[in-house]
């Protein structure tokens, strides 16, 4: 996949190992990826569009084909936009497949040059997201094995304050 460049849209409210492994196994197989801080209307996020892309690119520094941005249009759009050839999505269950794979459909019907690479998640992420990061966070718990040591400090600040 020489020079194709790809997108890896997500929240990343905050970013964890398991997006980051999704994120450079990408950057192996792409000449390019634009890792892309998407809002989501449905969720009330616990950083700013701005801190998220800081704590990426904090967290992906030593990958030089990798960029960060946000985005809060169409993703075919942007795909578009950027002349990205392949979207970049983590799976870690059948039940994200359902929603990833409609979808990928969607994107296909809006730009039909741009295709959906689904990449499995390490057997170990499998039940890691954000939401459960926040949550241990916001109790007290070890979250040092969820989130890249990097960024673990702003987001432990972040989530106890919010608490109070």
């Amino acid at each position: 996949m020489d020079q194709i460049t790809a997108v890896c849209p997500g929240s990343f409210d905050p970013v964890t190992v398991g997006h980051l492994d999704i994120i450079r196994r990408a950057a192996n197989m792409f000449a390019k990826v634009i890792v892309v801080v998407a809002t989501n209307s449905s969720k009330k996020p616990s950083f700013t569009a701005e801190e998220r892309i800081e704590m990426i690119k904090t967290a992906i520094a030593d990958v030089p084909n990798v960029t960060v941005t946000q985005y809060g249009g169409l993703l075919a759009d942007y795909a578009r936009e950027v002349g990205a050839g392949a979207i970049v999505k983590g799976l870690r269950a059948m039940s994200d497949f359902e929603y990833e794979f409609q979808m990928a459909l969607t994107n296909k019907k809006l730009n039909p040059d741009v295709e959906t690479v689904f990449l499995t998640t390490k057997a170990e992420n499998m039940y890691l997201s954000s939401s459960m990061v926040k949550e241990i966070a916001s109790m007290g718990g070890d979250i040092s094995d969820f989130v890249p040591e990097a960024i673990h400090d702003t987001i432990i600040k972040r989530i106890q304050t919010e608490r109070k």
